[in-house]
């Protein structure tokens, strides 16, 4: 990126920490089926570094990682922390998979196939709810639920 530079041989360096460089003037969080990966709960390695942002959605190309930012409203622009490292925003295991089931739902129904998940006893589908009832969107809401209504009934005849 024209301006921006960085030393991608130290050993603090992290290329999910160019997320918050590569969005410009708006804020980003790593979320979506990187976030899934990161926090353990699906074994897929995306090759692509996917961000939820307040920006327009579009894909950068770099020399060290190809990164994807999709735009999501800014009231629904919520359940994310620092990872450990510090470095750079992580959505919490229910906002990315809420994040997923919001972009399902969206032109292009992109991340709509959530079927190797391995939730962890600590997800909390409670949460995942109170997350997407933020979307502004009635329509777009409504499918988020109920698709996560889905997820939840797979969980549960898988976990008992």
């Amino acid at each position: 990126m024209r301006g921006f530079w960085c030393v991608p041989t130290d050993p603090r360096f992290s290329p999910f920490a160019l997320v918050s460089f590569l969005s410009g003037r708006h804020r980003a969080y790593v979320s979506f089926f990187s976030a899934l990966h990161l926090h353990g709960l699906t074994g897929q390695i995306p090759q692509v570094i996917y961000t939820a942002s307040t920006a327009h959605t579009r894909v950068t190309e770099t020399r060290l990682a190809t990164y994807s930012l999709h735009r999501i409203h800014p009231a629904f622009f919520i359940g994310f922390d620092w990872h450990t490292s510090g470095q750079f925003f992580i959505a919490t295991p229910e906002k990315a998979v809420v994040d997923c089931l919001y972009l399902s739902g969206r032109k292009g129904k992109r991340f709509g196939f959530l079927s190797e998940l391995e939730l962890p006893r600590s997800f909390s589908f409670r949460r995942a709810r109170n997350r997407a009832r933020r979307i502004a969107e009635p329509r777009l809401r409504a499918h988020v639920l109920g698709k996560l209504k889905d997820v939840e009934s797979r969980y549960r005849a898988g976990s008992s």
